[in-house]
């Protein structure tokens, strides 16, 4: 399960550096950059919701506080 999250984040954020080198490049397109983000959105709802699904189903929990 941790490398599954852990891999949904580590994309989360290559998408995100993707979108900041495409900004940053002197030819920068807008579609590359929304393209980018818009990755970047979805792959963080799609964690989110496998996260809330995992944890109503009881397949996974957190961690107690203390």
């Amino acid at each position: 399960m941790k490398p599954l999250v852990l891999a949904a984040l580590l994309a989360i954020v290559a998408s995100l550096g993707r979108a900041a080198f495409a900004l940053a490049s002197r030819r920068a397109r807008g579609t590359r950059v929304a393209r980018a983000l818009t990755l970047r959105i979805a792959l963080s709802l799609a964690l989110f919701a496998f996260l809330m699904a995992g944890w109503y189903s009881g397949f996974m929990t957190p961690h107690p506080l203390g």
